[in-house]
């Protein structure tokens, strides 16, 4: 059974149909990347998974459970955790309490039982906090903990939010290009703590322009084009495929992106 099956969604804005009945699975501890263009409609149908947005038409499915139409708050419950291009994380916050933010989402506690301090409350409120401060040690992040959000790094506020989103012990990770903003240092650790998610047990489905990263780390590949899936397959196959190197080389993605697909396609 596919952990989630994105069947026939459709998304439009206005006269613009940003998704055009696209269909997909990821199946159980893939890495799975979505590429495309930029307008290819990939942000979109990942907003649409994370309910943010409502599909027009068409149904997700986690697990053979439909969860279309369900909110954001929802979707996390049932096991699906993502990270933006921008990081959003709340800057006067500590690191630590912007990973605990995440792991408040699988509390038993209301808001009034947390102000009461009700019985059960004090011990789950260190639990989150424990559990909080052991993501920040899986990705090399412990030391930051005290550290107000608005002073770190790009790249670290980066890894934060990624720290939040796994705090929510997520089957299902969406990641909305990571790597954007890092440098090939952090991008380079970037992929080796997804393939560390990966062996925990987490699916990952990531949207990405960084091509090296992308074939080095994927199992799998969904191209979107015009907001249509144009291909799909692992990754050799997406390379040597006319259709997608015709959209790649065509001038329609930046020129660092073309450059590096013509380098990979060039070892073929």
């Amino acid at each position: 059974m596919a952990l989630l099956e994105v069947q026939e969604i459709r998304r439009s804005f206005g006269g613009l149909v940003a998704v055009n009945r696209v269909s997909f699975a990821v199946q159980p501890g893939q890495i799975k990347a979505i590429i495309g263009p930029n307008g290819a409609g990939k942000t979109t149908l990942f907003n649409i998974i994370s309910g943010l947005l409502k599909a027009d038409s068409g149904q997700i499915r986690l697990r053979d459970r439909a969860i279309s139409g369900f909110k954001p708050h929802q979707i996390v419950a049932a096991g699906i955790a993502r990270t933006f291009q921008n990081p959003s994380l709340f800057y006067r916050m500590s690191v630590l309490e912007n990973v605990m933010v995440g792991r408040h989402s699988r509390t038993r506690w209301e808001f009034a039982g947390c102000c009461l301090r009700l019985p059960g409350q004090p011990t789950e409120e260190r639990f989150i906090r424990e559990t909080a401060r052991s993501q920040l040690d899986f990705l090399g992040l412990a030391s930051l903990a005290a550290a107000p959000a608005g002073a770190l790094s790009f790249g670290q506020r980066r890894m934060v939010e990624l720290a939040r989103a796994l705090a929510t012990e997520p089957e299902l990770l969406l990641l909305d290009e990571p790597a954007s903003g890092l440098n090939p240092k952090e991008k380079e650790q970037l992929g080796e703590q997804i393939r560390r998610i990966r062996e925990r047990g987490v699916t990952v489905l990531l949207v990405e322009h960084d091509m090296t990263m992308v074939m080095d780390l994927s199992d799998d590949i969904l191209v979107l084009h015009n907001g249509e899936v144009i291909a799909e397959g692992p990754p050799a196959t997406i390379q040597s495929n006319p259709e997608v190197v015709t959209v790649y080389l065509g001038g329609e993605f930046r020129p660092a992106e073309e450059v590096e697909l013509a380098r990979l396609t060039s070892r073929l």
